[in-house]
């Protein structure tokens, strides 16, 4: 999948800055949180706090019409969860990067995809869970071939992507806006890899970044 993912233009239109570092990996040994995650997690917690990289964020949410106090970006929501909440291994190493780089992170089960990820505006009829309801018009959504992935660009996953213990292979979306580098983009994506390799010795890891300058 990965060479087929891509992002809208009319989502570079919104925020010029935007880019998305996606990564694959095949052959993870997921399970429930243990010690070393569990530490990942506590340490990723006493991270200084980057409101100037959230605040870009919610400027992103009211360019399309959310109101990022009543739906917030991930990293938003994720950094006023003290302290982390402990999902499983895999979950628990994206969030640990997440908070540390106040970068929003999506991890998902890549073998519950149908078709390629992509990044675009919504036309407000897209197939979406019931908890989640239709994205409206104009809205920043992840979608497949089946519909929605991920309502208002990265404020909550459906369901049946969702990683799980039972996972193997997995799609990790790292996405940045400014005033986050893109060599900080970069080390963010070295650093889960590091963490996926240690939680499961052999697995295949690959990335592609998305950017206007790409």
């Amino acid at each position: 999948m990965l060479d087929d993912i891509w992002v809208d233009e009319s989502v570079h239109a919104l925020r010029p800055d935007f880019a998305v570092l996606v990564m694959t990996a095949h052959g993870l040994s997921n399970g429930p949180t243990d010690d070393r995650t569990r530490a990942w997690l506590a340490a990723a917690a006493e991270a200084e706090p980057q409101p100037a990289k959230i605040d870009a964020w919610k400027d992103a949410y009211r360019a399309f019409g959310a109101k990022p106090q009543r739906t917030r970006p991930s990293v938003d929501a994720l950094t006023r969860r003290m302290p982390l909440p402990e999902i499983n291994r895999a979950v628990d190493a994206y969030n640990a990067i997440s908070v540390k780089h106040a970068l929003p992170i999506g991890g998902e089960d890549l073998d519950r995809y149908s078709g390629p990820a992509r990044l675009v505006r919504a036309a407000g009829d897209e197939p979406s869970e019931e908890a989640l309801g239709t994205p409206e018009p104009g809205e920043v959504i992840w979608r497949d071939d089946l519909g929605v992935t991920c309502r208002r660009w990265n404020w909550r996953q459906v369901a049946r992507t969702r990683l799980t213990e039972e996972t193997v292979n997995a799609i990790f979306l790292l996405e940045r806006l400014e005033p986050m580098t893109l060599e900080e983009l970069k080390e963010a994506g070295e650093e889960l890899a590091d963490l996926l390799a240690e939680l499961s010795p052999g697995v295949r890891i690959a990335t592609r970044l998305l950017s206007p300058r790409n």
